[in-house]
């Protein structure tokens, strides 16, 4: 003690300065990189909002396009010298180019005039007998240019529209005609003379049905044309349609392209429908409730879809339907509205289910049957007018008493409406409302299906089934090694879950749809019994092991026990599946396919739902482990150590202290792995079938917007309606991500900020 001396003021003391230029200077540096590395996270997580909201941007500017109106603009009218001479025309009609279009008399003389100037092109005069007159005319379904002349001594003669299309010193010109494709000479539908009214005209391969009407009387002609392979001849057959009288005067004839149906519409507001096989009356139907009349009768595209219109201007679209009795009927389907003015004329597109209608009061709509949409609403004419419309619906010719006038449409997307997306429709020849999606069609006369219903519910069965099965195991995972395992056993079991999530997914979908799908098919019993049984092995094996001595359960040091359970999981395994056809013999007859189908009435599609969520399920479960085996091995050792020498026991702690803590987390990698299992793509893609139903059947497959975005983009048009919907489909998918992360971040942070005192 004395040989320490004590400091004295004056002995000299080594102080380290902290203030010199080399320590300045590095902590200028260290306030440089912090503050630079602050903007750059900062920038970075902008950009990354940026770049999240300029792609919803984007998608939204390619899908509101869809949800447009039509737009009409009016061009100049003009005033010819020979309309006046022509007078009110029984038809107008525009060729596909838009250049030349057609003006058809009562005096049998068709002109054909320059769409943009009216200026006269040609006169072609209908070959008839001296004296005889046209007193009507009939068309065949849109797109096929023919047309019937029902004249005035009770004949009728058939005639079709042709434009061709020729190059003459590089110059494009188009040569009109009327044509005769079964002679010029008229055909006779009334051996008494009688006017021809309302005729109507069908050919269905090499059979042309003619029909029309003189007061109540029905006449029809079937003419059959055979064709000699030895010879080549043909040979022409007429047949006469015995159809009986009806009770009022016929106001319009229609007749199904298949040839199965005649409509007469007959009276103020009724329509007999004729089966024109068994040839005999099918039904009487009442059009009209309301006290309105029929005025005109139009088929769409296709001819299955009869548009009515009536004298309160309403426009009803009809079409046969099978009933509960297995016999077809005329059903209401939809009803349009264009004002308070008689429906004098319906003109359908030629190439879409769409059509236009025209008032007494020179009104114009245009409408969408399949979208039940009304695109708009416009005066064209001052009173009476007729209008034809071109064959790709760009132009109208309207004439009234002001002259010829045209129109320019801008109608692009018509078919899109809220309820043709997410509502159930009634299409053609279905026998109900239901939800479709079938974009594509080999047939011109195709009713597009664009419901995105089924794809979404198709989307949350597919996430549905698969988080199914990687929820509980990725978090019962996710505790056991985090809280139960030995560090030195999870050093290795964490990295090789892990690992798991760098396999591609197209291998584990082409792994799923090529091996495991028939596998499952093959061995249905004992994938169920497996199902059964691994729970029941693995608690009886747990039991077993309580009940050992001591001397062998202390042998396997804490942590380790897991492995145990290995011999286990593959016994079980192995013994269901190898007992797998026995069961199938003992239970279900031999084949449990047909089991479910037949005496259950649950269809079977080997690439199913089942087989999702087997193979979705292991692509999910690495990402919800990892990020919850992370936020409960991060709660504190505080807080497990405080509780269990508070005497709680390790499950009670797990319970009520890991599970607390780390919720926030939890739940994050849930809705993480949720949206994994939203967005995947190449294994729905290619182990479900991709059939667009809507079916919670398990063994039914299914088709997700991911997957079908995938299948259809490249096929679609850029720019068209099938194009748009599967962008709105991507949008879809993005904001049910968006809005999904949103909520989870929200009830993350109220789950943080709940049990951050504990």
């Amino acid at each position: 003690m004395n040989d320490i001396e004590p400091m004295t003021a004056n002995s000299d003391v080594q102080r380290l300065d902290f203030n010199t230029p080399a320590l300045q200077r590095k902590r200028r540096i260290r306030a440089l990189k912090d503050h630079l590395a602050r903007w750059y996270v900062s920038i970075g997580g902008l950009a990354v909002l940026g770049a999240i909201t300029l792609i919803f941007f984007y998608l939204a500017q390619v899908v509101v396009p869809m949800f447009q109106g039509a737009e009409v603009e009016a061009r100049e009218t003009h005033t010819p010298a020979w309309l006046a001479e022509a007078g009110e025309p029984l038809l107008l009609a525009i060729e596909e180019q838009n250049q030349v279009a057609m003006h058809l008399g009562a005096d049998g003389q068709a002109r054909f005039f320059a769409l943009k100037s009216g200026e006269l092109l040609k006169q072609v005069a209908v070959p008839l007998a001296e004296g005889v007159r046209i007193a009507s005319i009939g068309q065949d379904v849109p797109g096929s240019r023919r047309l019937v002349l029902g004249l005035d001594n009770g004949q009728v003669l058939v005639v079709e529209q042709s434009y061709k299309v020729s190059y003459p010193n590089n110059q494009k010109t188009i040569t009109p005609a009327l044509l005769y494709p079964h002679g010029e000479t008229p055909l006779t539908l009334d051996e008494q003379g009688r006017p021809i009214a309302h005729p109507a005209v069908s050919r269905n391969g090499d059979t042309l049905l003619v029909a029309g009407a003189t007061d109540t009387e029905l006449h029809a002609l079937r003419i059959s044309s055979t064709e000699n392979l030895l010879t080549g001849e043909t040979s022409i057959e007429q047949q006469r349609l015995d159809l009986p009288q009806l009770a009022e005067p016929i106001r319009a004839l229609q007749i199904d392209p298949r040839h199965l149906w005649l409509y007469a519409f007959s009276g103020k507001a009724s329509a007999d429908v004729f089966d024109l096989r068994r040839k005999q009356l099918n039904g009487r139907y009442k059009l009209a409730a309301d006290g309105s009349e029929v005025t005109t009768v139009s088929p769409l595209l296709g001819g299955i879809s009869l548009m009515v219109g009536d004298s309160k201007g309403g426009i009803g679209q009809w079409f046969m339907v099978r009933g509960a009795d297995g016999q077809a009927e005329l059903k209401h389907v939809r009803q349009f509205s264009l004002g308070d003015a008689p429906i004098t004329q319906i003109i359908p597109e030629e190439r879409r289910k769409g059509f236009l209608a025209l008032d007494a009061k020179g009104q114009l709509g245009i409408f969408h049957s399949t979208a039940h949409r009304t695109l708009l609403v416009e005066k064209v004419a001052d009173g009476q007018a007729t209008a034809a419309l071109s064959p790709r619906a760009t132009r109208v010719l309207v004439q009234s008493a002001a002259g010829l006038q045209r129109f320019v449409i801008d109608n692009p997307h018509p078919e899109i409406s809220w309820s043709a997306l997410w509502s159930k429709v009634w299409y053609e020849s279905y026998p109900e409302p239901d939800y479709v999606w079938q974009s594509t069609s080999a047939n011109i006369d195709f009713e597009p299906k664009l419901s995105l219903a089924p794809l979404a519910f198709g989307t949350l069965k597919a996430a549905f089934y698969a988080m199914l099965l990687a929820a509980p195991l990725a978090i019962c995972a996710a505790f056991y090694t985090a809280y139960f395992m030995a560090p030195r056993l999870r050093r290795k079991v964490k990295p090789v879950i892990e690992l798991m999530e760098a396999l591609p997914t197209v291998i584990l979908g082409f792994f799923a749809g090529l091996f495991l799908a028939p596998f499952l098919e093959n061995h249905l019993p004992g994938i169920f019994s497996l199902l059964l049984l691994m729970p029941l092995g693995i608690l009886f094996a747990a039991w077993t092991w309580s009940k050992l001595p001591d001397s062998i359960r202390l042998n396997v040091p804490d942590g380790w026990e897991a492995l145990l359970l290995i011999p286990v999981i593959l016994l079980v395994g192995a013994g269901s599946l190898a007992m797998s056809g026995h069961l199938e013999n003992w239970f279900f007859g031999g084949d449990m396919r047909l089991w479910l189908s037949n005496d259950l009435g649950i269809p079977f599609d080997q690439r199913n739902a089942l087989v999702i969520g087997l193979a979705m399920g292991f692509a999910v479960i690495p990402n919800i482990y990892s990020i919850a085996e992370d936020a409960v091995f991060s709660v504190p050792k505080s807080l497990t150590l405080g509780s269990l020498a508070l005497g709680a026991t390790p499950w009670q702690t797990l319970t009520r202290v890991v599970l607390l803590t780390a919720s926030p987390g939890i739940f994050s990698a849930l809705m993480i792995g949720m949206g994994r299992a939203v967005g995947e793509t190449m294994i729905v893609l290619m182990a479900t079938g991709n059939t667009p139903i809507m079916e919670a059947n398990i063994f039914e497959g299914m088709r997700t917007l991911a997957a079908n975005v995938a299948v259809e983009m490249p096929e679609s048009e850029v720019g068209s309606t099938h194009y748009r919907v599967l962008f709105l489909a991507a949008l879809v998918l993005l904001s049910f991500t968006f809005v999904m992360n949103t909520a989870a971040e929200l009830i993350r942070t109220r789950l943080r900020k709940k049990y951050a005192s504990l």
